[in-house]
């Protein structure tokens, strides 16, 4: 189906009658019109077992949701920069302790937020410099314009600091960056941030090829991803999805035409940390590259130990316990974080069906992607409606996926 061969679910130890509830779901969210459309995917032991789409890619122009639509997948960005550093680290390049600030001097004798306003911040020094594990599972005291929390939020709004609109050099954003307190002294909390951005200058810094070249070099192209990329490939604009939120009367609200969206041109900027575009098909290439432990197809991405390492969390307990009670429309307790992405620890106390070493994470347009290396699991969700929180779709397809495990 759209260039992505399938097996039959039995095959591979799921119920192919059970996993038709996932058919039913999705149809369900664009009937009740919470969702435009949604393609989802349900692979396991390298085979893809369940794929099918829903509903529209673009309500204005009728244009079918496919296997083939181009979205927008913003934070799963981030688990391929996470790939490429550890590329980079496998060279003998750096170590996950060493400061940053060996590479990105600029980032020595930075401050720490303890309170105050917009414009007038009360600061302490920090206790130690960022390292690149810091960078990696987001205990770096850096932030997000978005979030909404501090005054170093705020100060990043006012400042325009975003690497999504930035039209300067990644070099010169990240810089900005560095002139700004930090929200937690390094290591001490876990705070969604643009560390993962940083990560991408780090990956020019160290192999001296712009972020995007190497991205593509190394991982895009050799995984055979065609469709994806910081914009969307010339001549496909007509694939590329619509973006929606929610209206103040509940229905659904343009925020991205795919006709004059600003993923159809060429950026200066590239986000290491949200920048992508991508398929199911794509997606499910690096799926299967990480379930198979860094290789695929007779190339070798990243040693297997390297990728049990990033798998690991990293965290002194789970995200709760972290400063991060919940995340998304999730708990946080019983979710630990590795390097690049979520781990799962403990499903009882995520109150959610899983595997303790599940991989996982979402972007702002409510796609979302889990690995699960015990169960040889992995499932992709592609939609186009802001912000993630929206609406509970991570954990229903969550449930609809395991259930459907037989064996």
């Amino acid at each position: 189906m759209d260039g992505i061969s399938t097996a039959a679910p039995e095959s591979v130890g799921l119920s192919g009658t059970r996993l038709a509830r996932i058919d039913t779901w999705r149809q369900r969210l664009v009937d009740d019109g919470k969702l435009a459309g949604l393609t989802t995917l349900v692979a396991r032991r390298g085979q893809v077992v369940h794929l099918g789409s829903s509903g529209l890619a673009d309500l204005a122009r009728g244009t079918a949701m496919t296997p083939r639509t181009i979205h927008r997948i913003y934070s799963m960005t981030k688990p391929l920069t996470s790939v490429a550093i550890m590329m980079l680290y496998e060279e003998g390049l750096f170590q996950l302790d060493d400061p940053i600030t060996r590479f990105l001097p600029f980032f020595a004798n930075q401050r720490v937020c303890t309170g105050g306003a917009r414009g007038k911040i009360d600061t302490v020094p920090a206790m130690r410099d960022i390292t690149f594990r810091d960078l990696l599972t987001h205990t770096s005291g850096l932030t997000y314009g978005f979030m909404q929390a501090t005054a170093v939020d705020a100060q990043y709004r006012d400042l325009g600091l975003d690497f999504q609109t930035a039209e300067t050099s990644l070099g010169e954003v990240v810089q900005r960056v560095a002139a700004q307190p930090l929200v937690a002294q390094p290591g001490s909390a876990w705070n969604y941030s643009v560390s993962t951005d940083v990560l991408g200058y780090l990956v020019e810094v160290l192999s001296g090829q712009p972020f995007a070249a190497f991205l593509r070099e190394r991982l895009i192209d050799p995984l055979g991803m065609a469709d994806t990329g910081f914009h969307v490939p010339p001549g496909e604009s007509g694939r590329l999805a619509a973006n929606y939120g929610r209206g103040a009367d509940g229905r659904l609200a343009l925020i991205d035409d795919p006709a004059d969206s600003r993923y159809l041109r060429p950026r200066t900027v590239h986000s290491g940390g949200g920048g992508l575009v991508s398929t199911a098909a794509d997606y499910w290439q690096f799926c299967r590259m990480m379930l198979n432990k860094g290789a695929l197809d007779g190339v070798r991405y990243l040693g297997r130990k390297t990728v049990e390492l990033m798998m690991t969390n990293h965290l002194r307990g789970d995200m709760a316990a972290m400063g991060q009670p919940r995340w998304s429309e999730s708990t946080a307790e019983g979710i630990g974080f590795g390097l690049g992405f979520s781990v799962t620890l403990d499903p009882a106390r995520a109150q959610i069906l899983g595997t303790p070493g599940e991989c996982a994470w979402g972007g702002a347009a409510s796609t979302a992607f889990w690995i699960d290396p015990a169960e040889e699991m992995a499932v992709i969700l592609l939609t186009q409606l802001m912000p993630s929180s929206a609406l509970p779709l991570r954990r229903e397809l969550r449930v609809l996926s395991y259930q459907a495990v037989i064996d």
